[in-house]
């Protein structure tokens, strides 16, 4: 669905490696702020209806609780 409404032929993972060169973090803490190449961050709608979302904060079973506006606001 995610490729449909982009629009792109394929949406599929990357490799572990490819990931961490691009965003900087180890695979399993990966988190859509301070990455070293700006990608586009995609997120379902209806995750921004919440009162608050927890996100990877850049390392491995450290989570971030935020406010859903936080991601729109900062990350366009």
């Amino acid at each position: 669905e995610l490729a449909r409404q982009i629009p792109c032929k394929k949406v599929e993972p990357c490799k572990p490696e490819v990931a961490q060169r691009h965003s900087g973090y180890q695979v399993g803490g990966t988190s859509p702020f301070g990455v070293r190449k700006a990608m586009p961050v995609f997120v379902e709608a209806s995750i921004l209806e919440l009162p608050k979302i927890c996100i990877n904060g850049g390392r491995r079973g450290y989570l971030v609780g935020i406010a859903p506006r936080v991601l729109t606001e900062l990350l366009a």
